[in-house]
């Protein structure tokens, strides 16, 4: 994520470009339109700053950098999802998550348990060494 934060006038500025289709404090939305025109003209050998400024947009106000990883971004959505990949919805879709703990095979779960089982045995020993070490204190300071 960028570091650069927009003010309200930058923000304004930003949204009055027809290729944004929203902005954040520190987030600009483009539309998908913008994003497969700018795949296919980096492809054609323009470089991400020239695109942008052609697009409208202020490189001082945006940045160099969030034009160059948005165009990164945006080419491997290309190579991967082709154009759709810019018009569809995909977040969420092909996540697999935190791993289910049902259908694991006896293996897995004896495994699953005995990682568990070391992790509360050297949490218990660290609480009693700390409990010792208190105890120490407590009699030193008498």
């Amino acid at each position: 994520m960028s570091k650069i934060i927009f003010n309200e006038h930058q923000r304004r500025q930003i949204e009055a470009n027809p290729n944004v289709a929203s902005v954040s404090d520190c987030a600009i939305q483009y539309t998908a339109e913008c994003k497969l025109k700018a795949v296919q003209e980096n492809l054609q050998g323009k470089g991400p700053a020239q695109i942008f400024r052609e697009a409208g947009f202020d490189l001082e106000v945006i940045g160099l950098k969030k034009a160059q990883s948005a165009l990164n971004r945006w080419k491997k959505t290309f190579q991967t999802y082709g154009e759709k990949g810019f018009s569809e919805e995909r977040r969420g879709k092909g996540s697999t998550g935190r791993p289910r703990t049902e259908n694991l095979s006896a293996d897995k779960k004896l495994e699953k348990a005995e990682a568990r089982i070391r992790l509360l045995e050297a949490e218990l020993a660290l609480l009693k060494k700390l409990e010792e070490m208190e105890r120490q204190a407590k009699k030193n300071r008498f």
